[in-house]
């Protein structure tokens, strides 16, 4: 601190070190502003290039493709986590629409496109729930039914994804489900919480149904100890 020649006012002096503390600090911000910037618009890329890959393609392919919803040694399904314990890389994936395509080698394609209007939310949904696929997309929880087939169709996503937005979802909202087909319309039935362990959510039940699942609370620090689920019917 110096004082003016008067002995007034006291000037405050910055040094050269806090400086340059302080300029570094808002280069560090800025440009961790800008990864995560490039990142959204990365995955907004790959998001868009995977829907349009299975609007273009899968369509194309969609008098070729045989569905089926049942593999031998198959895992059994499993609500996935925050960690994505869904899949065990050791089991070979249920057989599903891209499988039988040998255009696409990879695994985490897209077999669906799911719309959900209320949310603004058009997503695809890829073959898994690893987590490099969850970033592109929702994940098909294997050992459920396939998108387009009679069965419990089960979606997985990350509460700070693309499934963010199920907090606001209601009973009675409608949700789309567009496979190289057709397109199914449900509706909610209810939503429910329960815990990670609780599978009885992914089992078949006498009607089509859909059921998204996605970890909570959405604000949770950390891995999530529980799961937020939508349960909805097919509208005929």
């Amino acid at each position: 601190m110096l004082v003016d020649p008067q002995g007034r006012k006291r000037v405050h002096s910055v040094s050269p070190v806090r400086r340059t503390i302080e300029r570094a600090l808002v280069a560090v911000g800025t440009l961790l502003l800008l990864a995560f910037i490039a990142a959204q618009a990365h995955r907004a890329i790959l998001v868009r290039a995977e829907m349009n890959r299975f609007k273009g393609e899968m369509k194309a392919e969609s008098d070729k493709i045989a569905l089926s919803s049942e593999s031998p040694g198959a895992p059994a399904p499993s609500l996935p986590g925050d960690a994505d314990v869904a899949n065990n890389p050791a089991v070979p994936p249920p057989s599903s629409a891209a499988h039988t395509n040998a255009r696409i080698p990879y695994s985490g394609h897209a077999i669906a496109v799911l719309r959900i209007p209320k949310l603004s939310l058009e997503v695809p949904v890829l073959d898994g729930t690893d987590a490099i696929t969850l970033n592109r997309g929702v994940g098909w929880i294997q050992g459920t039914a396939l998108p387009g087939q009679n069965g419990n169709i089960a979606i997985a996503g990350h509460r700070d994804g693309f499934f963010h937005g199920l907090k606001d979802i209601r009973t009675g909202d409608r949700i789309e489900l567009r496979t190289a087909q057709r397109t199914d319309t449900y509706v909610v039935d209810r939503t429910v919480i329960v815990d990670p362990n609780d599978v009885s959510v992914l089992e078949k039940g006498a009607a089509p149904a859909l059921t998204l699942v996605t970890c909570y609370p959405f604000h949770y620090i950390g891995p999530a100890p529980r799961r937020f689920v939508v349960e909805a019917s097919l509208k005929h």
